[in-house]
């Protein structure tokens, strides 16, 4: 079996066992496809138990909510037993290792009607292991260590390897959020960070045909399946946004063409969140990364907007959010040669510090409410499993 252990639920108090089933209930999803895979929770832990236990491993590797994961063995919670299986698990590492190497024992007992504290199982399991394999014992620097946990079901559980998750808040725990997803680096980033702190994604892409082709759409839904994997099922609204661009581009100077489509693609993201109950909005925005994240371009963006706009990379350098992307399996796919729709029409010298009057000038041509409205209509929904 699989020890499974939490990220931040300890800390919710009363609501922990809301978070906990919700955890376990993602964890079952994940675990679907492994036929004899299945999911028990007693207290304090989740326990996976499976015959792929690579496969399971993998799997649950890209669940939020888990601080590790350890393969176990089983024994009963008894001082006799839990150094006959530590025995049997401790021999089968150091033959692993080819015979060489240190170790020692850390102990866990969460059951505390367990006579012997924790570090006297340490001690005694520790001694036992010596004695009967010979291996030489290090409890300041040893190559491997053997865990030992006591439950409180009259089960222990011995492992050697502690595996480490992903950490967050399951998905499911913080509401949904509207992702606005582009085929470049940082949204994607952006939209991994929001479901490791428990949102439900609900992505768009503003796709300007034929400027941008249907090979730039099959890159971002490439993206929205990436982080499906972690994310669990999602499904990317795909908004045609080129006519609205164009008449856009046409209402003001030039120099205000990106802030004016930023500000349009929130509105249209509230709409969606409207429709989808989702509850804040999320950008890929790093400050100062690019004219339109300067503050005061992120602030006249912004102030369309009557949800919280979340920017999880606002601190983030390039090459963090270039780290991260390899991680999560996104940077590939998102340096594809293929544009995004904030590419095209913009001027050579766009404006850092747009003025909120100029940008209401330009929009008084036009009724954004209804262009919203209507671009929300006429968009298009792919299912990503």
């Amino acid at each position: 079996m699989i020890v499974c252990r939490y990220s931040e639920i300890f800390l919710k108090g009363k609501n922990r066992s809301w978070f906990e089933r919700r955890l376990e209930r993602n964890l079952r999803a994940l675990l679907s496809d492994l036929p004899d895979a299945r999911v028990e929770r007693p207290h304090g832990r989740l326990l996976v138990h499976a015959s792929d236990l690579e496969g399971a491993l993998a799997r649950l590797g890209r669940c939020f909510g888990l601080q590790s994961m350890s393969p176990a063995l089983l024994a009963r919670a008894d001082i006799a037993d839990l150094e006959r299986v530590a025995i049997e698990g401790a021999r089968a590492e150091w033959e692993r290792r080819g015979q060489r190497g240190t170790f020692k024992v850390e102990a866990r007992r969460a059951d505390k009607r367990f006579p012997l504290p924790s570090p006297e199982i340490a001690r005694r399991v520790g001694g036992a292991i010596h004695e009967q394999v010979g291996i030489p014992v290090d409890v300041h620097t040893p190559d491997f260590t053997i865990g030992v946990e006591v439950g409180a079901d009259g089960r222990a559980f011995v492992f050697a390897k502690t595996v480490p998750g992903p950490g967050g808040l399951p998905v499911g725990t913080a509401g949904r959020v509207v992702l606005l997803l582009s085929g470049g680096i940082d949204s994607p980033v952006a939209g991994w960070m929001m479901a490791k702190r428990g949102a439900e994604l609900r992505p768009v892409y503003f796709h300007s045909f034929p400027f941008t082709g249907d090979k730039t759409k099959e890159k971002v839904a490439q993206l929205a399946r990436v982080l499906a994997r972690w994310a669990g099922p999602i499904t990317l609204r795909v908004v045609h946004f080129t006519e609205v661009q164009k008449a856009l581009r046409e209402a003001g100077p030039a120099e205000l063409a990106v802030v004016l489509y930023r500000r349009m693609m929130l509105r249209v993201a509230e709409v969606v969140a409207k429709a989808e109950s989702a509850r804040g909005l999320a950008t890929g925005d790093s400050l100062g990364q690019v004219a339109s994240q300067t503050l005061e371009n992120l602030g006249v963006i912004g102030e369309v907007a009557t949800l919280p706009v979340l920017r999880p990379l606002i601190g983030f350098d390039k090459a963090d959010t270039i780290a991260l992307a390899r991680r999560i399996g996104t940077y590939e796919l998102s340096i594809a040669p293929y544009e995004d729709c904030c590419s095209l029409f913009v001027p050579k010298h766009p404006a850092t510090r747009a003025r909120l009057e100029d940008v209401l000038a330009a929009e008084s041509k036009l009724d954004p409410a209804a262009l919203a409205s209507e671009l929300f209509e006429r968009s298009e929904s792919i299912a990503m499993p």
